[in-house]
């Protein structure tokens, strides 16, 4: 074989590979392995619960599911971003929104409602149906959605006012209004049931109430209400929006199984964020 011959052979079986290679069973042929597991974000406790019980549910609809779990509100949306999960189940859709303004390279997307998990005020010093006394310390979480939560609740229990009481952006500069003249403190949300005894009282998540042995459904002398703007999501990566495990998942998740489970579980204390009936 002459030397033009060989390399032309060379150039032809390199392109044939080429092609071979774009027409496989790559993973973006649109399919799906159903029996690999897929692994999903949450915090401990309440979401970690609940999610140990879809886990079951879906199994029996033929999607298996790995839970891994992020003891911050921070990393669950990076592990998601750089694939390391498939998706998480732990926060609210203004808390994503926030997040995709911060890291616009992130990527992700609401797929469906999950549960609200109340923000509640708790406090050492006071009883529930105690009036926060004027110069009360309050504490309240330092991300910005979360603190705003906070904000709006005492805005709608009347103890402050704010600029617009259905703004989800809200924070402690769009106050118009302190007449108790409280002292308003931002910590991170996981300190904040350790600082309690430093408080009067302060803003807790429901996850972390749990967490510190506080009882939502009886300790809190504010509480959010059912109708509250911040009902919990799964976000997945955008491209993931159409992947048929996502149905599955959503059908576990909000199937009558686990609306009981949740209601049994935690009465009082977690509200389901879709329509059961």
């Amino acid at each position: 074989m002459n030397k033009f011959l060989k390399y032309a052979l060379v150039g032809v079986l390199t392109m044939f590979a080429l092609v071979a290679a774009g027409c496989g069973g790559s993973k973006d042929d649109g399919k799906v392995d159903m029996n690999k597991p897929v692994i999903v974000g949450v915090n401990p406790g309440p979401h970690a619960i609940i999610m140990d019980n879809v886990k079951k549910i879906a199994e029996k609809k033929g999607l298996k599911i790995e839970v891994k779990e992020f003891s911050d509100f921070v990393t669950p949306n990076s592990a998601l971003a750089s694939g390391e999960i498939w998706a998480n189940c732990f926060q609210h859709e203004p808390f994503l929104k926030a997040t995709m303004k911060k890291e616009p390279s992130f990527k992700l997307a609401k797929a469906f409602n999950t549960a609200l998990f109340p923000i509640n005020i708790y406090s050492k010093k006071l009883k529930p149906g105690d009036t926060i006394p004027d110069g009360a310390k309050i504490g309240i979480p330092n991300d910005p959605t979360n603190g705003g939560r906070a904000i709006l609740l005492l805005a709608a229990n009347n103890l402050i006012k704010v600029k617009d009481p259905k703004d989800v952006t809200t924070s402690v500069k769009d106050i118009t209004e302190n007449p108790h003249h409280f002292e308003i403190i931002e910590l991170e949300a996981a300190a904040i049931p350790r600082s309690l005894d430093d408080l009067t009282c302060a803003a807790i998540n429901t996850t972390y109430a749990i967490s510190a042995g506080l009882d939502p459904a009886k300790d809190p002398i504010l509480r959010e209400t059912k109708d509250s703007l911040y009902v919990n999501i799964v976000a997945v990566q955008e491209k993931d929006l159409n992947d048929p495990r996502l149905k599955i998942f959503q059908e576990a998740y909000q199937s009558k199984e686990n609306a009981e489970f949740i209601e049994k579980k935690f009465p009082g204390s977690v509200y389901l964020g879709w329509d059961n009936k």
